[in-house]
């Protein structure tokens, strides 16, 4: 996952208090006379300083620029070997130290945690060693030291790289583990559906198929007009019984929403459902649905179907508008339809339990989200959804 620019920022700021306290530690030590120092500072000493602690402070983009950073020290460590011998500009107050910087440890660090091509690292550290070893004056202290000073940040970063890699390695294991649990908690709960919808074929088909014959018998030989009437409304209240179980169990025997994910993803259908159906309606959406997590994406199109079901039952002819907007912290759904042109079908206000958006409003409640339904000053009716973008605890609040 890329890094917000508060991170960025964050980073930048640690490499640039390295790369001050580096040009403090080594301006420190070159004076202290652990360094190219002579006795004698004369104007040329005090210039090569100055340059020394530029070169330290390019530890600032030692992050974007690893090898650069590796080339100005390593550069400056060879003029400075070049000034004391064979030019002679410069007398160190000791001929046994290492002429390169504090600084080359942290810069030898960088190529091989921060850059991926590897080969090109390893020439470029190993042009530094050389450099800072001087071997063309043989000093087993210098050598060791120098050798020392360079191969400490490559151990490092080595040490490092494999770690965050193994880091990674076992966060891609958990999420697939993750992924798999969940695969494996769909198909019981399919399995489940399939045995209820099973288990209540057998059972309540059963009875309720008995009570039908027995209804279109009394209706043959009841002896008075009503008691036949009462028989029928019976037989045909069965018949209805058993079309609507028969409906149900077929629900329960497929995966739900049709085989796929009620997500947001899903409002181009619903509103092309409702445009079949002959209600003119209009999306207008806003912002990347990829902001709505599969929890808020599943509870938003519960919504919309459940308004756009409620615009057909008891606003005929009415107009909807549907707007979804989506951002970093909300998600914000709003149905609106304007005032209906004719009379609502009571064969269709007379289905449903008539609780469908009190249940829309108690599952939003338990995602911390706002539900407001009601008319409106045009005659119209509206609904409009407000949930929290990112929800957690996804799969345990469906």
């Amino acid at each position: 996952m890329a890094d917000g620019p508060w991170h960025r920022r964050h980073r930048v700021a640690v490499d640039v208090a390295i790369a001050v306290a580096f040009v403090l530690l080594d301006t420190g030590a070159t004076l202290a006379g652990a360094s190219w120092w002579p006795d004698r500072p004369d104007t040329l000493a005090w210039v090569v300083l100055g340059v020394q602690a530029l070169a330290c402070a390019s530890l600032a983009v030692r992050r974007v620029a690893p090898l650069t950073v590796v080339a100005v020290l390593g550069v400056f460590t060879l003029a400075v070997t070049l000034l004391i011998d064979p030019a002679g500009a410069l007398t160190p107050a000791n001929d046994g130290n290492v002429w390169a910087p504090y600084s080359t440890v942290v810069a030898a660090y960088g190529p091989l945690f921060y850059r991926r091509n590897r080969r090109t690292a390893y020439v470029g550290l190993a042009a530094l060693t050389f450099v800072v070893m001087r071997p063309w004056e043989p000093s087993v202290t210098v050598m060791t030291i120098g050798l020392l000073r360079t191969a400490l940040g490559p151990l490092l970063a080595l040490y490092f790289d494999a770690r965050r890699r193994m880091v990674l390695a076992l966060v891609e294991r958990a999420e697939r583990a993750e992924r798999e649990r969940h695969l494996l908690a769909e198909r019981a709960r399919a399995e489940e559906r399939a045995r209820l919808a099973a288990e209540m074929h057998d059972v309540v088909t059963h009875r309720v198929s008995l009570m039908v014959l027995q209804a279109g018998a009394l209706r043959v030989t009841a002896p008075d007009e009503s008691t036949r009437q009462a028989a029928e409304e019976l037989r045909a209240a069965g018949c209805q019984a058993l079309d609507e179980l028969r409906d149900l169990v077929g629900i329960l025997r497929t995966a739900p929403e049709g085989d796929r994910t009620p997500s947001v993803a899903g409002f181009p259908d619903l509103v092309a459902e409702s445009i079949a159906v002959g209600v003119r309606t209009e999306l207008i959406e806003s912002g990347d649905p990829a902001l709505a997590s599969p929890v808020v994406g599943r509870t938003a199109y519960r919504v919309l179907r459940e308004a756009l079901t409620n615009v057909r039952k008891h606003a005929p002819g009415a107009e909807v508008t549907v707007r979804v907007e989506y951002d970093d912290t909300q998600v914000r759904l709003t149905v609106h339809n304007t005032p209906p042109t004719g009379r609502p079908s009571r064969a269709l206000t007379g289905t449903g339990s008539g609780l469908g958006i009190a249940h829309l409003r108690q599952r939003i409640e338990l995602l911390h989200g706002t539900l407001r339904a009601g008319p409106r000053p045009d005659g119209g009716f509206g609904v409009e959804a407000t949930l929290p973008s990112y929800v957690p605890t996804a799969e345990s609040a469906v």
